[in-house]
């Protein structure tokens, strides 16, 4: 494949990976629940495999959105992840992951987190390239894609400020001001 030809569209179903932990005492702390920064790192790797199994290619982590976690996680729960590719843009992806658990025994497990991971895809020469297109089949596709655009937007937004505050040219412009308190350096 030539770096301007890109595989075919698929479907988002096409990308889907579900995979399942045993939290150890290895994975927690002190009280017994499951570090943030392990299912994080689980999160992370599940996304990677979606992202890695629609783009066909290489593809790195660029973000992760805010992470709630919902209820505790502790020592012998099972926990299951399940990602799937949400959105395409010219070289990047947004993941989905929920996060289910509870007692291997007990038969259901319940919502505990979910995310939104933005991956970019790349090529033989280790750069950002072109990631074929995804065919939402479902009108739940079809939403999840919506949804993930306007998400894109949202965080394209955010770094455009972001950059803008960094070059001192924000409302703060470098007054030592902040939402109208005087922080410690001004």
């Amino acid at each position: 494949m030539s770096p301007t030809t890109t595989p075919p569209p698929d479907s988002p179903r096409a990308s889907r990976v579900e995979m399942n932990q045993l939290v150890l005492p290895t994975h927690a702390n002190a009280i017994g629940t499951v570090f943030g920064g392990q299912i994080m790192a689980w999160i992370d790797v599940c996304a990677a495999l979606s992202s890695m199994r629609h783009a066909r290619m290489q593809c790195v982590t660029a973000s992760m959105d805010a992470m709630d976690f919902l209820v505790p996680i502790r020592i012998g729960d099972v926990v299951r992840m399940q990602s799937m590719v949400n959105y395409v843009g010219r070289t990047s992806l947004e993941i989905g992951v929920r996060v289910e658990a509870g007692k291997p025994t007990a038969g259901a497990l319940e919502h505990a987190a979910s995310a939104y991971l933005t991956f970019v895809a790349l090529g033989a020469d280790g750069k950002p390239t072109a990631v074929r297109p995804l065919i939402c089949e479902t009108e739940q596709e079809l939403l999840r894609a919506r949804e993930g655009e306007a998400r894109r937007a949202t965080r394209l937004a955010l770094a455009a400020a972001r950059g803008r505050l960094q070059s001192g040219g924000g409302q703060a412009g470098g007054t030592g001001k902040v939402g109208g308190e005087r922080t410690s350096d001004g």
